[in-house]
C-alpha cells in the first residue's frame, strides 16, 4: 500500500510539474494560439461509459475534434490525432481542403493518423495506454519540447498518458473534475454569486433522495415539479422529471415530512426519464455509484437554454470565448441536441458577465482551459427584452458547443469581440451559425461519407473560404449505421446562417426520397425562436 501510494504521489507530482512548464511554456493567450509546435489530439470520451451509451453512435464522437487539423494552417505545426478505429480517408481529406492557402501535401505530411484498432467499449486512452508499441510510437513522433497534449475531457487515463509521454495536458487536472458534477458545479454557482435553482447536493442511496427531495418541497412548496439527476450525466440523458400533482396528498401543508419520504421513494418509479432507454431500476443502480442530485423544476411560459464558453489560459487568465442559444429536446427539452451562435442580443453581454464569474472561481481553484455554463432563461411577463437567469451546470470539457465554434474560429481567423458578443471575420464581416450534432432521420441510413462528399459536391453545400459562408460537417463516421450527421451552417445574418442549413437538410431529403422519411430531428426543430438582432 505504501509503494502504491508513493507511486500516485510522485506521478501527481508529475503531472502538476508538466503543467507548470506549460503555464512557462506560453506566458498569453497570443503566443499560445499562435506559437508552433505539435499537438497530441487525444478524442476519447473519458466519461461514465454507461452514460454515454445512451447516446447513439456515441463511439463516433471521437470525430468531433477533428476541427483541430484546421490548425495545420499554420505551416509549422505538426499534428498527431489517435482514434480507436481508422478514420475514412475520405473524411480526413475533406478537412485538409478547408485550409485556405495551404496546399494539401504540405497539410498532409505535417499529420500523423494512429489508431488502436479497437471497438471495445473503454475510453480511448485507456486502449492507448494498454499498447505499450504505440506509446513509444507517439513519443518517437514527437517534439517534447514543444509539445502539448488536447482532450475531450481530462481523467486519471489522460493524467497518466501525460505523464507517460512527457507531454503537458492543456485540460484542468483530474482532481478538479468535482466541479464538473451537477453538485459540484451548485458549489461553484453558490461560491461566484451566480444564482441557480433550490436543490440537494449530492445523494448516494434512494432513501437519501427521497429524504431530499422532501427537503426541497418543503422549502419551495409552490413547486410542481423537480428535476432528479444524475450526478455524472451527459446532455441531459441522465435528467429524470419527477411531476409532484399525483402526490397532493403529502404536499408540505397536508402530511408529516414522514409520509412525504416514504411517497416519494413509491413515486421515483413514474420519473418521467428524458434518455429512452432508461428505467428506474437502471438508475436507482447508478445511484451508489455516481450520486444524484434533486433540483427545483424552473417553470415559465418562454424558457430558453442560452450558455457561455470560457477558457482558462495557462497563465491563469480567464477569457470568454462565445455564448450559444441551446437547441434541445427529448420528452420535456432537457437533452442537447445544437446550438446557435451567438446568443440572444439581450442577453448575452448578461451571460458573459456570469461566466467571468464562474472562470475566475474555477481559475483559482487551478483549472485549466476549456468551461462552459449552462442557464435557463426564462422571460419576464412585465417586459419581453427582460429575463431571469438560472445557472444549471459546467462542463469542464470540450462540448457540444466548442467545435462549431473553433470552426468557426480557425477557418476566418476572425475574433470574439466582448463589447457586443458578436464573431468578427478578418474582413469585418459579423458571423453566425447554427450546429448540431443531431441530424438524424433513418432515411439517411447507409450513406457513406464518400457519398455525403459526392452530394456535398453536386449541390455546392461546402464552406466557402472566399466568402466564409456555408457549411462544414461532422460525425461523418456515424452517418451510415445511424442515419445521424453532425454540421455548422455559418451565415453573414442569422437569416442566411438559417437558410444554409435548411438547404442541407432539403438536399439531403432529396437524395434519400427513396427511403421511408421518419425524422427524429429537422431544420423545424433546430428553430424554436427567432435571433433577436438587427440584420
Amino acid at each position: 500500500m505504501q509503494t502504491l501510494n508513493h507511486s500516485f504521489f510522485e506521478q501527481a507530482d508529475q503531472f502538476r510539474q508538466l503543467q507548470i512548464e506549460l503555464r512557462d511554456r506560453w506566458q498569453s493567450v497570443q503566443l499560445f494560439d499562435q506559437s508552433d509546435g505539435d499537438i497530441l489530439v487525444i478524442p476519447s470520451l473519458s466519461l461514465d461509459q454507461r452514460e454515454l451509451l445512451k447516446i447513439q453512435g456515441v463511439h463516433h464522437y471521437e470525430e468531433r475534434l477533428l476541427f483541430s487539423l484546421i490548425r495545420l494552417q499554420n505551416p509549422r505545426t505538426r499534428l498527431i490525432y489517435i482514434t480507436s478505429q481508422p478514420l475514412h480517408p475520405s473524411v480526413i481529406d475533406y478537412y485538409l481542403q478547408l485550409l485556405p492557402g495551404i496546399p494539401f501535401s504540405h497539410a498532409r505530411d505535417r499529420l500523423l493518423l494512429l489508431s488502436t484498432y479497437d471497438s471495445s467499449h473503454k475510453p480511448l486512452t485507456q486502449k492507448i495506454l494498454e499498447r505499450p508499441r504505440l506509446m513509444e510510437r507517439i513519443r518517437q513522433a514527437l517534439r517534447l519540447e514543444k509539445t502539448f497534449m488536447i482532450c475531450y475531457n481530462a481523467s486519471t487515463w489522460e493524467r497518466d498518458l501525460s505523464v507517460k509521454l512527457g507531454v503537458p495536458l492543456y485540460a484542468a487536472d483530474p482532481d478538479l473534475q468535482i466541479w464538473g458534477t451537477k453538485s459540484g458545479s451548485r458549489q461553484i454557482f453558490a461560491e461566484s454569486g451566480v444564482p441557480c435553482p433550490d436543490g440537494s447536493e449530492s445523494v448516494w442511496n434512494v432513501e437519501d433522495l427521497a429524504v431530499a427531495a422532501a427537503q426541497l418541497w418543503e422549502r419551495q412548496p409552490q413547486l410542481k415539479r423537480m428535476v432528479v439527476k444524475l450526478n455524472e450525466g451527459i446532455s441531459g440523458e441522465g435528467n429524470a422529471l419527477l411531476d409532484l400533482k399525483p402526490i397532493q396528498s403529502v404536499a408540505p401543508a397536508a402530511a408529516s415530512h414522514t409520509k412525504r419520504v416514504a411517497k416519494f421513494k413509491d413515486h421515483f418509479a413514474t420519473l418521467r426519464f428524458q434518455a429512452k432507454s432508461e428505467t428506474w431500476a437502471n438508475f436507482s443502480s447508478r445511484i451508489p455509484e455516481i450520486g444524484a442530485i434533486v433540483e427545483a423544476f424552473v417553470e415559465g411560459e418562454v424558457k430558453r437554454s442560452p450558455s457561455v464558453q470560457g477558457r482558462i489560459t495557462p497563465n491563469g487568465e480567464v477569457e470568454i470565448l462565445s455564448t450559444h442559444d441551446q437547441i434541445l429536446g427529448g420528452p420535456d427539452q432537457q437533452i442537447y441536441l445544437g446550438c446557435r451562435f451567438p446568443a440572444d442580443e439581450t442577453y448575452r453581454l448578461r451571460l458573459q458577465d456570469l461566466g467571468l464569474k464562474v472562470g475566475r472561481t474555477l481559475a483559482e481553484k487551478g483549472a485549466l482551459e476549456r468551461f462552459g455554463v449552462d442557464f435557463i432563461a426564462v422571460q419576464q411577463p412585465e417586459n419581453e427584452n427582460q429575463w431571469e437567469f438560472q445557472a444549471i451546470e459546467i462542463n469542464l470539457r470540450k462540448g457540444g458547443t466548442t467545435h462549431p465554434f473553433m470552426t468557426l474560429k480557425l477557418l476566418t481567423n476572425g475574433r470574439y469581440e466582448l463589447s457586443t458578443g458578436l464573431f468578427y471575420s478578418q474582413q469585418g464581416r459579423p458571423k453566425y451559425y447554427i450546429a448540431t450534432d443531431n441530424l438524424q432521420k433513418d432515411r439517411y441510413r447507409g450513406l457513406l461519407p464518400s457519398d455525403l462528399m459526392d452530394i456535398i459536391a453536386h449541390h455546392r453545400l461546402h464552406f466557402d473560404t472566399g466568402t466564409e459562408t456555408g457549411t462544414v460537417f461532422h460525425l461523418m463516421g456515424c452517418l451510415s449505421e445511424f442515419g445521424k450527421l453532425g454540421l455548422t451552417s455559418i451565415g453573414d445574418s442569422p437569416k442566411q446562417a438559417e437558410e444554409i442549413y435548411q438547404k442541407v437538410v432539403k438536399v439531403l431529403d432529396e437524395e434519400t426520397r427513396t427511403s421511408s422519411n421518419h425524422p427524429t430531428w429537422t431544420a423545424q426543430h433546430c428553430l424554436p425562436f427567432a435571433w433577436n438582432e438587427a440584420e
